[in-house]
Formats: C-alpha cells, structure tokens, sequence
C-alpha cells in the first residue's frame, strides 16, 4: 500500500475515533443520570498517560505501586463517579486546556523561545527576524485560546444547563482548535507567502517538541 494512501487512512481513522469518543463523552455527560461506560471514557486517557508515564519514570516501581493505589481508590469510588460523569469529564477538559495554554504561555517569558518559534525552526532550520515575530504572535494567540476556553467551560459549567456546557466542551472544543489552524494558516499566508509549510507540517512539528523542554540558550 502507497504511504500517502497509508497517511490518509490513518488520518481518517483517528478523525473517525474522535468524533465518536465526543459523541460518546457528550451522550455520557448530559444526556445520561449515570454511566460507568462514560465514567471510564472519561479516565481512560488520563490512566493511559499516567502509566506511560509511570513505566517510562527511572523509579518505575514506585511509581507503578502509586498507579496501583491509585486505581484501588477509583474502584471503591466507582458508584459515585459514575453518578457524576460530567464533573470527569469538565476536570479533563478544563485541565487539558489549562496544561495547553500554560504550555504555549510559559514560553512568551523573557529569554525563552515561544513555543511556535521553536516549530517553525524544526520545520526550517532557521528563522528570520520576521518569522520570529509572526510565531511569537500565534504562541501568545494560542495561549488566549485556551485561556479563553478555559473560562468559557468554568462559566457554562457553573451557570448554564450541563447539556451547552458538554455541548460546548465535547462537539466544539475540537472543531474550534480546527478553525484557528486554518484561520492561522491563512494569515501566515498573507503575511508570510514564502512560508509555505502546511498545517499537518505544524502538527507534526509540535508533536516532536515538548512544551517544558529547554531551550539551549537558557541552559
């Protein structure tokens, strides 16, 4: 099978498994009194990360021990987690949004690299004066995205019905961080024709760079 042909499944396959892991969290959340199928559809990335992390860490057995206590807890809690599915799912979402924005921002401080700067120079090598500036700006534009997104669930969360915050958090959260991409990639265009890297570029870009890394020149 061709690459590309190999690229474009994959690619819908994961847009096929995100749509229906919302459609599940927003059924889960507000249509439903109680769930452990949504209970666990809420944990599950968080348990999936923290055991990679657990297995990766240089004291992995204690770390495994903690994971291990940890899920003892949430078994004897079961009941009443699964009788609040929505408040699962508003902590992932408002603590994924939270870590995104504080990620991006932590790198507009003085003698850091601002996250996009530091994509734009894996995509190219290097970065001029002007390229600098435009990612500087996208950096301090995604860090009020998710800043924003942040407030906007504790706010419908706290005074609207459950049923526009799942809206709002589980069906368009994700199609709005599409429509910046595009929305970036069109500015970058006009302000930048030369630049003619596109957004699956900058995708693949991020995610071979980490948010908390260092850059060289602070070291």
């Amino acid at each position: 099978m061709r690459p590309a042909v190999v690229r474009v499944a994959r690619g819908l396959a994961i847009g096929v498994v995100v749509i229906a892991w919302a459609m599940a969290a927003h059924y889960t959340s507000a249509l439903v009194d109680e769930s452990s199928w949504g209970a666990l559809l809420a944990i599950a990335p968080f348990a999936m990360i923290a055991a990679a992390f657990a297995w990766q860490s240089p004291r992995r057995g204690l770390m495994l021990a903690l994971l291990a206590a940890a899920s003892l807890a949430l078994a004897l809690a079961w009941p009443t987690l699964a009788r609040n599915v929505g408040w699962l799912y508003f902590v992932q979402h408002v603590g994924t949004n939270a870590l995104l924005g504080l990620g991006f921002g932590r790198t507009l401080g003085a003698g850091r690299e601002p996250m996009c700067t530091r994509i734009a120079r894996t995509l190219h090598g290097t970065v001029s004066p002007a390229l600098a500036r435009y990612t500087r700006q996208v950096t301090a534009a995604w860090t009020i995205f998710f800043a924003g997104t942040v407030v906007i669930s504790c706010l419908l969360f706290a005074f609207d019905t459950i049923e526009a915050w799942s809206t709002f958090a589980n069906l368009l959260t994700m199609p709005l961080v599409g429509l910046m991409f595009i929305a970036e990639y069109l500015v970058r265009l006009k302000l930048l024709p030369e630049d003619r890297s596109s957004i699956l570029d900058a995708v693949r870009a991020y995610r071979r760079t980490s948010p908390t890394a260092t850059p060289a020149n602070e070291r």
